[in-house]
């Protein structure tokens, strides 16, 4: 696929990927990252594509794209989420402390590195140990270790404030 060809398939294609994407996820800046690496993938693996079913690729890629961003998502927000209160006999102040930290908690997941924050919820959501985290995610220990370290860090330094 020259380079002519890759435009061409880009400008036709383009807004289509990103109305699918758009229609599942309801967010313009979603649809729009997820389409562009959508072409992204295409261009990398330009040599292996049939022209005839690239279209049916393209939306297949997409697909799996958004499916993937979720699945990050829906792990990112389960773990913070299944906390509830054990004991009912809080004072007011106490519940309205233990909100702000959960809301500023939240925040600082959000705000978070999205290497750092995979790291730091697969260790602690999934309780995965950082050899199986190194094995998900393709990555050495160290670069776990790290990850882990800057996360409790960035954590650390937001949740002071």
């Amino acid at each position: 696929m020259t380079q002519q060809e890759f435009k061409i398939l880009f400008e036709n294609h383009f807004a289509d990927v990103r109305k699918s994407v758009f229609y599942r996820s309801g967010d313009a800046d979603v649809a729009t990252d997820i389409a562009q690496e959508t072409f992204l993938k295409i261009w990398e693996k330009q040599s292996s594509i049939q022209t005839e079913k690239v279209k049916g690729l393209l939306f297949k890629i997409a697909n799996d794209l958004y499916i993937s961003h979720y699945r990050k998502e829906k792990r990112s927000f389960k773990f913070f989420n299944s906390f509830v209160f054990e004991n009912e006999m809080q004072s007011p102040e106490e519940e309205m402390t233990f909100n702000q930290l959960k809301e500023n908690y939240s925040n600082s997941l959000e705000k978070m590195n999205e290497k750092q924050r995979t790291v730091f919820l697969l260790s602690r959501a999934e309780n995965l140990k950082y050899a199986e985290i190194a094995e998900v995610l393709g990555i050495s220990v160290k670069a776990v270790e790290k990850r882990m370290k800057n996360a409790l860090e960035h954590l650390r330094n937001l949740l002071k404030q």
